[in-house]
């Protein structure tokens, strides 16, 4: 077996490990749909391409509303800016309105229901899965063409969220500064004195969510309980090495957060602007997981909300993930097709032997804790 096929196998067997996380009950939207082809299709109850009659008639729709709100996407986010300059050249008669880049998805949500009704709302979410859990009742259903190849552990059924992109939880460093850390114990010592961030709060956002749910298996813990990464962090702050900057590209390259807990595809990108940035996912149990695309129910824009949706889950895009160093949800699909780009794939580096995404009972257990917990363990 090449080494490209064993790496893609390994990258797509991310969505392998989420089968209990997304075994949620279909919910009925209640809503009537226009019959195929129709001139009156309400674009907001669309559930599908075939409810506009075609994709072209959807492509029709979506110029005719000209606009696309869209929120929480910084261009240098898993190739987020590419990704965006694509759609804004296929379809120029849409105008890209991009909002808040760099807030949480908790206050993706926020902006939904403080804008509800207004034209600036945002018409689609990235958002990471336990704010998507908790907010269901926020989402439109919508199943794009490409649905069948997106592995069901990655998909609410009705596709009120679907698992797009993902990666594995790592440490980026700046190597002019610090030796590779090989395990969590390291990043206690003295030489770590005010340099180590994660990327936000992780009572609302997915990174930091993520890094202690890491903090917590490296610390022999399980998923059960996030109690030990809690613990890790605290540690951290007591020695006076934990950093409470949020990390963006800018902090990066400043050397203002030159130890960093992010997703791998996030750390790879700050090579860009510091040569010595390297990266480690840290032998042992690893923690993967995706980020998840979805359509306010209440979005100003339906239809463009929806050929948005296509678009991320094309050929073309799905690659482009891959380009920005994350792995698309359906990698393994494009692999058997051959539609994949081999070389971005076997670029990817190696990961852990064993990987735990938590589930959503375990997403939302760990959530109630780190409300309860957290801000008193770092302060």
């Amino acid at each position: 077996m090449t080494n490209f096929h064993r790496r893609a196998r390994i990258g797509a067997g991310i969505a392998l490990f989420t089968t209990a996380a997304l075994g949620l009950t279909a919910c009925a939207t209640g809503a009537e749909t226009p019959a195929a082809g129709s001139d009156d299709v309400d674009a907001a109850a669309a559930t599908s391409v075939e409810d506009f009659g075609s994709f072209a008639d959807l492509e029709e729709a979506a110029k005719a509303e000209g606009q696309l709100n869209v929120i929480a996407l910084p261009r240098d986010w898993a190739n987020y800016g590419e990704i965006l300059d694509l759609f804004a050249e296929k379809y120029p008669e849409i105008t890209i309105n991009e909002a808040s880049p760099d807030v949480s998805s908790a206050e993706e949500i926020q902006a939904a229901k403080t804008n509800e009704g207004l034209d600036t709302a945002p018409d689609v979410f990235d958002l990471g899965l336990t704010v998507a859990l908790q907010n269901t009742d926020v989402f439109a259903p919508y199943q794009v063409q490409t649905w069948d190849e997106i592995p069901d552990e990655l998909k609410e059924p009705t596709g009120l969220f679907v698992g797009d992109y993902g990666g594995y939880m790592s440490i980026g460093y700046d190597s002019s500064k610090f030796d590779a850390p090989e395990s969590l114990d390291d990043l206690k010592d003295a030489a770590y004195k005010g340099a180590v961030a994660i990327n936000g709060d992780p009572t609302q956002a997915g990174a930091a969510f993520a890094a202690v749910g890491l903090a917590t298996v490296q610390s022999d813990g399980t998923l059960d309980d996030f109690q030990p990464g809690i613990d890790f962090f605290s540690e951290l702050q007591k020695a006076g090495n934990l950093l409470k900057v949020d990390v963006t590209t800018a902090t990066v390259a400043s050397g203002e957060t030159p130890v960093v807990f992010d997703w791998d595809y996030l750390n790879a990108s700050h090579t860009a602007d510091n040569e010595n940035w390297e990266v480690v996912v840290l032998d042992g149990t690893g923690y993967a997981g995706y980020y998840n695309q979805a359509i306010n129910k209440d979005a100003p824009n339906p239809a463009a909300a929806r050929l948005w949706q296509e678009f991320l889950y094309s050929d073309e895009v799905q690659n482009l993930w891959l380009k920005g160093g994350a792995r698309p949800a359906r990698m393994e699909a494009m692999t058997e097709a051959g539609t994949i780009d081999a070389d971005l794939a076997a670029a990817l580096p190696e990961v852990p032997s064993e990987t735990v995404v938590p589930t959503e009972e375990q997403s939302t257990n760990a959530g109630t804790l780190l409300g309860e917990k957290w801000a008193a363990a770092v302060q």
